[in-house]
């Protein structure tokens, strides 16, 4: 089990939280709270606040990057093997609508093939707090294995 995946069970969602951030800080910009983090899957909550906001009052795209990267991320280390390595490459969006509330985010890596090494696109979804979808991502990460 992954080092992260083992201090989310350990800690519990809270806590874990904290820890990312204080490892990875610029995370912390964007207040995530995780609400799921197993193999193939992260979720993480981002709350509404005027520090993340664009000029049309809406979520700033960045912090939508953001909130995508850090699931996509978590959810990597969780999935790929013990002894694998990984780092994201580059990321593709597609903003779909304004996002006006909180925003959930959420990454599903169910068709990966986390045993193979090289680049893996990994598609993350981020919805309002109506279901709305509002962004897409898929974020290249690249896979080593020892």
């Amino acid at each position: 089990m992954s080092q992260l995946l083992n201090l989310y069970k350990s800690a519990g969602a809270d806590q874990f939280t904290a820890a990312v951030c204080q490892f990875a800080p610029y995370f912390s910009t964007i207040s995530p709270q995780f609400t799921d983090l197993q193999p193939n899957r992260a979720e993480a909550t981002v709350p509404f606040r005027r520090e993340i906001t664009n000029h049309l009052g809406t979520v700033h795209a960045i912090a939508l990057c953001n909130a995508a990267e850090l699931v996509a991320g978590t959810m990597t280390d969780a999935s790929i093997p013990a002894g694998a390595r990984w780092i994201p490459k580059g990321m593709t969006v597609q903003y779909l609508a304004k996002a006006k509330t909180d925003v959930r985010a959420v990454a599903d890596g169910s068709q990966v093939a986390w045993t193979q090494p090289g680049d893996h696109e990994v598609p993350v979804d981020i919805f309002d707090t109506q279901g709305t979808k509002v962004f897409h991502a898929r974020i290249t990460m690249n896979i080593k294995i020892d």
